[in-house]
């Protein structure tokens, strides 16, 4: 007997049922943990109704027919569905937040002028205009630079002159002033101007040279032109070397004065015919473009009889009066006389060739008005007519060109 009375309660099975209950609670909260663990994720609104069943005791573990956490039961809950597929990754683009675009703005509706938002003009417009007028501003100050230094050599000038006084010879005229004009357009070159006047005897290509070296001795000073004779500053052929370096010492002095002055040089060599091989490769070597700047700024102009039977056979088998022929025949002589320069000396290939080609007998009689006018007697027409007509001339085509040129008519005219 253990003292009690029949028929009273037992307490000790309510003391157990009591201290269980926290036990069950911590069972299951670590099998919903569990089945969380391996992916059975449920919504928030289902999470909150299984807290709130839990809290009221109403989900039951023990009986396994019955319980919320078995496995039948959660496959066939109406408060949890689970997807048994794959998950797909979560992307990182997800979780960004939508952006919204800003609300089109509306005009107010007691507004009585409504305006149009204004076009802001873009910068870079202003940037290239700028840019553009800076460039044409560069060409016309370029442009007028060139023309104002060809205005300091006063290059109409003396194509008026060479007009004026040479006679027939209108087209080497227009050759020789184009290539000073491009030439003397800037101060700066890639290489020396040489040219060579080419042709028979007597048709003015020494007088075109007189010209030139009177004309650059009026613009740039006598201590920049040189007129070279050389029947006359190197006679004897003994003295070749001699006659080399004072050519030579010459040229590289005048080419440093002109340098330092910012003029261009004129050198002005006549009776190249009878210059020695030796003169003739030191002349050359100022011709060549791999030198100094002060050597690249100079004109050279060679005036010799080389190709005169050339130029004369070719004129005497292509004769015509047309001026357009004349302009074809002209570059053909050009032509056909290059390589017969070229095989004479090396230096003929650096050179710009201009023919001077047969005077007329009108050209003739142009020659003898002026002579006598300068030698003060009087141009009677009569005895002009007679004094060209003692001379010789090729006839061809009904057209007659002076042998000797406008040579014969200062002695002639002497002699009166």
């Amino acid at each position: 007997m253990d003292g009690r009375k029949p028929g009273s309660p037992q307490k000790a099975p309510q003391k157990l049922s009591l201290l269980s209950s926290p036990v069950r609670a911590v069972i299951r909260l670590r099998r919903v943990a569990h089945v969380l663990k391996k992916g059975l994720l449920a919504t928030d609104s289902q999470a909150k109704l299984l807290q709130r069943q839990i809290s009221s005791g109403k989900a039951r573990v023990g009986n396994p027919s019955s319980s919320l956490l078995s496995q039948r039961n959660f496959e066939s809950s109406r408060y949890f569905t689970f997807d048994t597929s794959v998950p797909q990754p979560v992307t990182r683009g997800s979780k960004r937040k939508k952006k919204y675009r800003n609300p089109r703005v509306l005009y107010p509706s007691g507004s009585s002028k409504k305006y149009l938002p204004a076009e802001h003009k873009s910068k870079a417009k202003r940037c290239l205009l700028l840019l553009v007028g800076i460039v044409c501003f560069q060409i016309l100050n370029a442009i007028e630079n060139l023309d104002d230094n060809l205005l300091k050599y006063d290059l109409d000038g003396l194509e008026k002159t060479m007009h004026r006084e040479v006679f027939g010879q209108a087209l080497a005229i227009e050759s020789i002033m184009g290539l000073l004009k491009d030439y003397l357009a800037t101060h700066m070159h890639n290489k020396p101007l040489v040219v060579s006047f080419n042709g028979p005897s007597g048709v003015g290509k020494s007088h075109v040279g007189w010209l030139l070296a009177k004309h650059f001795r009026a613009v740039v000073g006598h201590g920049f032109v040189l007129h070279y004779f050389t029947m006359h500053q190197c006679r004897d052929e003994t003295s070749v070397l001699a006659c080399q370096l004072d050519l030579s010492k010459t040229i590289s002095e005048m080419v440093a004065r002109a340098e330092i002055e910012e003029k261009i040089p004129l050198f002005i060599l006549d009776e190249v015919e009878v210059m020695s091989p030796a003169l003739l490769e030191t002349l050359g070597g100022f011709f060549h473009t791999n030198q100094t700047n002060e050597f690249l700024n100079a004109i050279y102009v060679l005036i010799s009889n080389l190709g005169g039977d050339e130029i004369t056979n070719f004129l005497l088998q292509n004769v015509s009066s047309d001026v357009s022929q004349a302009k074809q025949k002209m570059g053909l002589l050009q032509t056909a006389l290059r390589p017969v320069l070229n095989h004479l000396h090396p230096l003929w290939a650096l050179v710009e060739v201009v023919p001077f080609v047969l005077l007329e007998k009108s050209h003739i009689l142009s020659c003898f008005y002026e002579e006598m006018m300068s030698e003060g007697v009087y141009p009677d027409p009569n005895h002009i007519e007679d004094l060209a007509g003692q001379l010789n001339y090729y006839t061809k085509g009904g057209l007659q060109y002076a042998v000797g040129g406008c040579k014969q008519v200062v002695a002639k005219v002497n002699l009166l």
